[in-house]
């Protein structure tokens, strides 16, 4: 499937009727839409939150970023009427008697602050439960805003909004899929429903594009980090977990917080290759088996090339890991490096990979230079 042929869903879903409460959900099925491998810069555990909403009044705007699916118990009720998991605005209503509708431009809305910005390749729209009270359409604006503006600061007149995803029906009970093709860098979005209705959940898949002043400031960073820029390139098996919750913040709380393959039978190994912020030297390594106690990885590798088609070389050789722990080491005289590669022998997990160092010359201005080509975020209005 390309992103020209997503599949479109309309109309209601019918009414549940019992059991599986997901068994007439509609969606592409497990390998998702093509930009579905690609991280979700709207999740909460990057820092992403919604900031405001203008109606809440059936269910909180916060649950449209919980990183979990959607949960529906029907028998949930609360004093103002059905519990559901997502956001749900109250019915609009039109002036009066004579005019009961809402006019064409009535619609809810809600500013979302991604958890990383960077670039968008594509949003889902998640209906999921909301089989007859799903919003008619949806739109979605992007804009690029440094620092921590306030939802007013990000309302104001002089903040500039690009359409990513223009009015477009919906599907009740639905994954709905939209590609987009802005190669802008976004801090926010405004996720408009018309005229009114609820949304399970939103994912924003993207690639990360940070703040090049910020890395150099810090100096020494995490390379291989989800926020930093870092990204799974590829991976020989992503059966139980995704191999990007290696990168992902702070250290994994369970098992399948990390990457764990299927058991391989005969001779192999599994993998993951990673491209880093830039062309970089790293120092310290990090690999934490957290949690992952009968399945971890039994042994690791690192190795690294400078571009594209480079020539691996050995950065750490294959060295025996424990089980849920965090295993340190130094390395002396690295070579630059801008993918990295982690092998596992034979098989299981590891819940994080940190990968400390520094951006090389060459690396800074490469990150500059596509910072640049993105156009760069104006501060907050009224800030200066």
């Amino acid at each position: 499937m390309t992103t020209g042929e997503l599949p479109r869903y309309t109309g209601d879903a019918s009414p549940y009727g019992g059991g599986d409460p997901y068994a007439d959900y509609r969606t592409p099925g497990p390998a998702g839409f093509p930009f579905s491998h690609l991280p979700d810069l709207a999740d909460r555990r990057l820092g992403a939150g919604v900031l405001a909403a203008n109606d809440e009044f059936f269910a909180e705007r916060e649950n449209l970023l919980k990183p979990e699916a959607a949960h529906f118990d029907p028998e949930a009720f609360g004093h103002k009427g059905k519990i559901m998991d997502g956001w749900e605005t109250r019915r609009r209503r039109g002036t009066d008697g004579d005019h009961p509708f809402p006019a064409e431009e009535d619609h809810d809305w809600a500013l979302i602050r991604l958890g990383a910005p960077g670039v968008i390749r594509g949003i889902v729209v998640d209906t999921a439960h909301f089989r007859g009270n799903y919003p008619q359409s949806v739109s979605i604006e992007g804009a690029c805003v440094e620092g921590s503006p306030s939802p007013a600061e990000l309302l104001a007149d002089g903040v500039k909004w690009t359409p990513l995803v223009p009015r477009t029906a919906l599907g009740g009970h639905a994954a709905n899929g939209f590609a987009v093709t802005a190669e802008q860098r976004f801090t926010h979005l405004r996720l408009n429903q018309h005229p009114d209705g609820g949304i399970a959940r939103l994912r924003v898949h993207g690639e990360v594009a940070p703040a090049p002043r910020w890395l150099a400031a810090l100096g020494t960073f995490d390379l291989a980090a989800l926020e930093n820029g870092g990204q799974v390139e590829d991976a020989s098996d992503r059966f139980y977990s995704s191999p990007t919750n290696t990168i992902q913040p702070g250290r994994s709380r369970k098992m399948d917080d990390g990457w764990e393959t299927r058991r391989r039978r005969g001779t192999g190994n599994d993998w993951v290759r990673y491209r880093l912020t830039g062309q970089s030297v790293i120092r310290a390594v990090e690999i934490d088996t957290g949690y992952l106690k009968g399945n971890s990885a039994g042994w690791a590798a690192l190795s690294g090339r400078d571009g594209e088609r480079g020539d691996w070389g050995e950065l750490l050789p294959r060295t025996r890991l424990q089980p849920d722990t965090v295993h340190r080491f130094l390395l002396d005289a690295a070579p630059a490096v801008t993918h990295v590669r982690l092998d596992i022998f034979p098989d299981g997990g590891i819940a994080r990979l940190r990968l400390h160092g520094a951006l090389t010359e060459e690396g800074a201005a490469r990150l500059a230079a596509r910072h640049r080509e993105r156009g760069g975020c104006p501060p907050p209005s009224g800030l200066g």
